[in-house]
């Protein structure tokens, strides 16, 4: 890595005060590497017309500004991009391209401009830290960060400004960071392997033109750790030395037995005869070494050995450089639960709600829905994860990620629940888990499995605005009401979205719905969550994911019942739930239409009091400032059911809500504005009315937050 290649780009429109922030790295005289996104308008997914990078570094030689333009990009839409810029910077030396090849970890370094480093001015931050091969996935390398920010306030990416940075191992390019994996607490990066895109014919084209070489990537693999000096070594790395003493009492069979681990951890273990200080560098170089030697050490520890491994795995977690599971385990249990997302993509987190009723979940056990993607950040956040309830004196607790294991065993088919359950019972053998403990949970799963669940009725999003550099973001919260009333939350107060996330969201929520047994075919109402400044907001236009180009963009309003719910107003109206009962007791069958002569606020007033006293339902006309302040007297005074035009102009335009049959049935009025939206879309007509719809529910709706406690045994857990 050449620190004089580093590139700091901006991108956007200046006049607009729009700029976005990355990184590159000097690939060629006149090309910069970066990622795709540092470049694009969000909005519209186009490049901006204005790119502007420094290259160089304050500390050798300082920068060298110059204009740029967009060159390449990936066909396949893969995050990466070349840059040409204006004029050639010539640099000595040329660069390496590489791919990590084996499964040992390897050590990288980068030069970036995150958020976090910024001052007056962007400085550069040095990325350094572990590259584990065993995690990720297609396309993606997980980036494990050394120095790590502390996580953005206010949902933001304390890494923003890094993407674009070119990740290097032993000299070799091998990546370029493309975001940050918020559930990690910032610690952790992803890059794009340069092995994605340096087959391209575009790609290399370009880098043959500018440097006369084609892009060769060589493969890199880790060198064994050694022991340091005496004096250097880590109260830890003493005190592990000590505790492994017992397990190998004699010499030889340690040397075999650290042989056996360095080939499972993908090392040429060709003549390696480690020392006891050798095999301590070894087990914290990587983080899933220490329970790989004891998978290797409990096949045949009996007595003081068995009673020492127990204690080493008991201690284990005060090094913090040793995982819950061996790369054995962490690979075979990837393989059983593969099946489970394919199939039934929404038991994982559902699972984990029901075993965890009191825990901080990682966030992305709090999704609606799983893939086979998201497998290993489940697996690595449970495994920080202890679960403390009651075993037997002097044993070791139930790891949490084993009761979860037992409750989607139990969840699923004979075979493949058997399988979990099995590779459950050898990983709490070797672990020293005494059996009636691990019976406990694999009981408490068994019940679980059998309750008949109820049928969920409602999904509630709440939403919260955020202004977050002129654009329109909103927090997320959504829960699953049942037909029981209890409730589950599918996904916790997530970091800031786009409209078009929110419904992305929803649409996952309500397919996780679809899974939950007794379920059948019902679609659950969506009721949204807002406070008063939103009631007009046109949440039921958004439209999830992108367009295909196959199927029309079909808002959430024309697929489910969405409707509107404003309990911010109970605070300051403490009659107002009372009010709302009586209403829905006594006057479902009753209708207000208001007309030019309640444009008084007073004189709506008294009817709602007066001869309207117990009516449940308000269809509101005239000008919107009118209707506004209608409105909050109408959920002031505990009327549950509002039903307006939001695009009206005044009273003349009433007749347009007159498809919607406001005055006919109230219990079908939801489904009628359902259909009635979906035929806005199908068939678009100037002056057809927006419909939207407050309906504040019979049964009371779950608190905007619900308790969340920690394990005791872990304290505050970041989720």
């Amino acid at each position: 890595m050449n620190p004089r290649r580093l590139a700091l780009i901006r991108s956007g429109e200046t006049g607009e005060g729009r700029i976005t922030i990355g990184s590159g790295y000097l690939v060629a005289p006149r090309l910069v590497l970066t990622a795709r996104h540092v470049l694009e308008n969000r909005d519209t997914g186009e490049f901006w017309p204005h790119v502007s990078v420094h290259v160089g570094h304050h500390r050798e030689g300082g920068t060298t500004r110059v204009a740029a333009e967009p060159l390449w990009s990936h066909p396949d839409g893969l995050d990466v991009a070349l840059l040409r810029i204006d004029r050639e910077i010539n640099l000595s030396g040329s660069v390496r391209w590489g791919r990590p090849a084996g499964t040992a970890p390897l050590p990288y370094v980068g030069l970036g401009y995150p958020w976090a480093a910024k001052g007056e001015t962007r400085e550069p931050e040095y990325l350094r830290g572990v590259l584990p091969l065993l995690s990720g996935g297609r396309d993606r390398y997980v980036l494990d960060q050394g120095p790590a920010p502390a996580p953005r306030s206010g949902g933001g990416n304390a890494w923003g400004g890094a993407s674009g940075a070119a990740i290097f191992c032993d000299g070799h390019l091998v990546g370029v960071v493309t975001q940050e994996d918020l559930a990690y607490g910032a610690r952790r990066l992803i890059a794009l392997p340069v092995l994605s895109f340096a087959g391209d014919g575009g790609f290399v084209s370009h880098i043959k033109e500018e440097t006369d070489e084609l892009p060769e990537v060589s493969a890199i693999g880790a060198s064994l750790p050694l022991a340091g000096p005496q004096a250097g070594r880590t109260l830890a790395e003493r005190e592990l030395e000590r505790l492994l003493g017992p397990l190998f009492p004699y010499p030889g069979t340690r040397m075999d037995q650290a042989r056996a681990l360095a080939r499972e951890l993908g090392y040429d273990s060709e003549g390696y005869e480690p020392s006891a200080a050798d095999l301590v560098a070894l087990l914290m170089a990587h983080p899933r070494a220490l329970a790989s030697l004891g998978e290797i050490v409990a096949s045949s520890a009996q007595g003081a050995v068995r009673d020492a491994l127990t204690e080493l795995f008991a201690r284990a977690r005060a090094f913090e450089c040793a995982t819950l599971l061996s790369v054995n385990e962490y690979e075979d249990l990837l393989g059983l639960l593969r099946p489970v997302c394919e199939k039934r993509p929404a038991l994982l987190p559902q699972a984990a709600r029901e075993a965890f009723r009191h825990l901080v979940l990682p966030e992305i056990l709090t999704r609606p829905q799983l893939s086979e993607d998201d497998l290993g950040g489940v697996i690595e956040g449970m495994e920080e994860l202890a679960d403390s309830e009651g075993v037997p004196q002097g044993t070791p607790p139930v790891p949490a990620l084993l009761r979860l294991v037992e409750y989607v065993a139990a969840a699923v088919e004979d075979g493949l629940g058997g399988a979990l359950r099995a590779w459950s019972g050898t990983t709490a053998g070797r672990l020293g888990i005494h059996a009636g403990a691990l019976g406990e949970r694999r009981a408490d799963a068994a019940r679980w499995a059998k309750r008949p669940s109820s049928p969920v009725s409602r999904v509630v999003m709440e939403l919260e605005h955020e202004d977050i550099d002129g654009n329109d973001r909103y927090r997320s919260r959504i829960l699953l009401v049942r037909d029981d009333g209890s409730y589950r939350v599918l996904e916790a107060k997530s970091v800031p979205k786009t409209p078009r996330e929110v419904a992305s969201s929803l649409r996952e929520a309500v397919f996780a719905v679809g899974q939950e047994a007794g379920q059948g075919d019902q679609v659950p109402w969506v009721t949204v969550v807002v406070d008063r400044d939103r009631l007009h907001m046109a949440v039921d236009e958004w439209v999830p994911g992108e367009p295909d180009g196959i199927l029309p963009v079909w808002p959430i309003g024309a697929d489910y019942q969405v409707s509107l719910s404003c309990p911010e107003l109970n605070a300051q109206f403490r009659d107002r739930e009372s009010a709302q009962d009586r209403r829905w007791k006594n006057g479902r069958a009753s209708v207000l239409v208001t007309g030019p002569e309640c444009g008084e606020g007073s004189w709506l007033v008294y009817l709602l009091k007066n001869t309207h006293r117990d009516t449940a339902r308000v269809v509101l006309h005239g000008p919107a400032d009118e209707r506004r302040s209608s409105l909050l007297v109408c959920l002031a005074l505990g009327v549950p059911v509002v039903l307006w035009d939001r695009d009206a102009i005044g009273y003349e335009d009433a007749g347009r809500l007159e498809n919607l049959a406001p005055d006919d049935d109230l219990e079908g009025l939801p489904e009628r504005v359902r259909d009635f939206r979906g035929g806005s879309v199908t068939c678009p007509e100037q002056g057809r009315a927006q419909p939207s719809l407050v309906w504040e529910p019979e049964d009371r709706l779950p608190r905007a937050e619900s308790l969340r406690l920690t394990d005791p045994s872990r304290g505050m857990c970041a989720s």
